[in-house]
């Protein structure tokens, strides 16, 4: 059985992209504050690329996983 591997591309938006708009607007996406990214998920990750990132850190920071960007966020 494969298990499947975090695109890393994905991963180095989290620790270099910052938010667009909103509350947070250019806080960079991994500092964002789980409570935020509850909200959006409550009321709706926005369209595209932005609400796939935003989801992907959700799921990352609930399961105590970021510890995978650790290394990006030391380049």
């Amino acid at each position: 059985m494969e298990l499947a591997q975090p695109n890393p591309e994905l991963l180095q938006q989290l620790v270099t992209m910052r938010m667009p708009f909103g509350k947070y607007k250019d806080t960079i996406l991994c500092d964002l504050p789980v409570s935020y990214l509850e909200w959006f998920q409550r009321k709706g990750f926005p369209p595209g690329k932005m609400g796939m990132l935003l989801e992907t850190l959700l799921v990352i920071k609930m399961n105590g996983l970021m510890y995978l960007l650790d290394p990006l966020r030391k380049r």
